[in-house]
């Protein structure tokens, strides 16, 4: 069996995000668990940026729009943050797809913090 991509950085991320819903539960805007998230990686000395810009690019030029992800870690995970009662939606996936490939990173996560139980999602491009 293969080794996962980046395993002891994505436990790590994933302890935080236990924290922050074990702390907050479920129920509350994305943009609070982005806050309680952002103190936490700030308390553990975890390398992070909030709210990346990643540039697009067609044939060499680069277009007027752009990708803002919730957080990179480490310099490599890109960290997508919900809060969806429904679970995590196919087109979560297919964002964080989008930035992965528009930053040239491997792995993201996707966090839901929505529902009665924690969910993350591990997507590898």
């Amino acid at each position: 069996m293969a080794d996962l991509l980046y395993k002891s950085e994505v436990y790590d991320i994933v302890g935080v995000c236990m924290e922050v819903y074990n702390n907050l539960g479920y129920g509350f805007l994305e943009i609070v668990y982005k806050d309680a998230m952002e103190m936490e990686f700030c308390e553990r000395k975890m390398r992070f940026t909030r709210e990346d810009e990643f540039k697009i690019y067609y044939k060499g030029n680069k277009l007027h729009r752009s990708f803002f992800s919730d957080f990179t870690l480490h310099g490599c995970i890109i960290l997508e943050v919900k809060a969806n009662a429904d679970g995590i939606p196919e087109g979560c996936v297919s964002q964080t797809l989008n930035y992965l490939k528009a930053s040239g990173n491997k792995l993201g996560l996707i966090i839901n913090f929505g529902k009665k139980r924690l969910e993350y999602k591990r997507i590898v491009f």
